[in-house]
């Protein structure tokens, strides 16, 4: 992996429970709220002028900007929704360039995992633990936050583990 694993330790703490929480809210009301949007701006702004070489810190606001591009362009296509992509752009400075192709394969198993889950849990028992969650209800709507929360959570612990040493 591209990602120190300095950078996974000082991230990691503070993004988790954000990534919990969209998970959570994006289940219960089909919604990623703002705040979390904005925590995870505020979170990279501040741990990340800790965490990454000043360059390096710097260039990864190159990463929010290509994707909130490209979430406006998906949302305005009827491809994605609109927390969904802001909350992916606010997501995008953590993640080192050199894993976007590891990313995009860890993304693509976490959304099968969290759909498959999501589908298994709607028609068993299980959904009596939450009943007025939306998400039950959503028809062929995916809380989608439930992949990217986990996508994040997942990377940066492998970063933990599999992150190339500071230096």
């Amino acid at each position: 992996m591209s990602i120190t694993v300095t950078e996974a330790a000082w991230f990691l703490p503070f993004v988790l429970p954000v990534c919990l929480y969209i998970m959570y809210t994006d289940m219960k009301g089909m919604r990623i709220p703002n705040h979390s949007v904005l925590a995870m701006f505020i979170i990279f702004v501040v741990v990340g002028f800790i965490a990454m070489p000043f360059d390096a810190y710097l260039w990864r606001y190159v990463h929010l900007i290509v994707v909130l591009v490209a979430g406006i362009a998906l949302n305005a296509g009827g491809a994605v929704g609109a927390g969904d992509a802001k909350w992916a752009a606010s997501a995008a400075p953590f993640i080192a360039l050199g894993d976007l192709r590891f990313l995009m394969i860890l993304f693509a198993a976490n959304l099968l995992a969290a759909f498959v889950a999501h589908r298994i849990a709607k028609f068993t028992p299980i959904r009596r633990l939450a009943p007025n969650w939306e998400s039950w209800n959503a028809g062929s709507k995916f809380p989608m936050g439930l992949a990217l929360g986990g996508t994040m959570a997942i990377y940066l612990g492998l970063g933990l583990f599999y992150g190339q040493a500071a230096g």
